[in-house]
């Protein structure tokens, strides 16, 4: 059997939209068609089914996002202004349409927790990814004097984790930039104080 020639990540990425608009369980084969350009065989042949073309697509999102991550203190002069800019395009994306608005982990955590144990094992691990890029940055912070060591790295990632799965749901329902600007500031001095 031939297996199917295609631009893996664009696929994914295509994928990742249909998911983040009609989430896992209402998005259908059609739909995954019409976004990917693929037919049901061919992400068959590739994925072996829908949930494995969903763990593709989460694990290219995590890439995507944990490169974009890496650029927010890559680029910056002190960690914690890596730390507010990466604050200030989170509320940008909340208070914007579109796709940009729904984090795919998220979204799929919320939808398949206890329904899907695959999946919800899957995106736990890549949270915790997550929260260890914060750890990481935290303790450069503090090694950096940018922070003291009044909490620990582990505990400040904590709070800014929760905060930001806060910030994403809150949005939902108050997407006011002003509103949402607030709250993020006020997230970011709490995990700095």
């Amino acid at each position: 059997m031939r297996s199917a020639e295609f631009n893996r990540e664009q696929v994914l990425r295509a994928a990742i939209k249909a998911f983040m608009v009609k989430g896992y369980t209402k998005t259908s084969m059609q739909d995954l068609k019409q976004a990917t350009g693929l037919h049901p065989g061919s992400i068959y042949c590739a994925f072996e089914n829908k949930q494995g073309l969903l763990l593709a697509a989460i694990e290219q999102y995590n890439k995507d996002k944990a490169d974009e991550f890496k650029q927010y203190f890559d680029n910056q002069s002190s960690v914690l202004t890596g730390l507010k800019h990466y604050l200030e395009d989170t509320v940008t994306a909340c208070t914007q349409g579109g796709t940009e608005k729904v984090c795919l982990s998220q979204k799929a955590l919320n939808e398949l927790a206890q329904q899907e144990p695959l999946v919800e094992q899957y995106i736990s691990n890549n949270m915790l990814d997550w929260q260890q890029g914060f750890v990481d940055m935290f303790a450069k912070a503090q090694q950096l004097g940018e922070l003291n060591n009044a909490r620990s790295p582990l505990q400040r990632a904590q709070s800014l984790v929760m905060g930001i799965y806060g910030l994403r749901s809150y949005a939902h329902t108050h997407p006011e930039s002003e509103t949402m600007c607030y709250l993020a500031n006020q997230l970011f001095e709490d995990v700095c104080r």
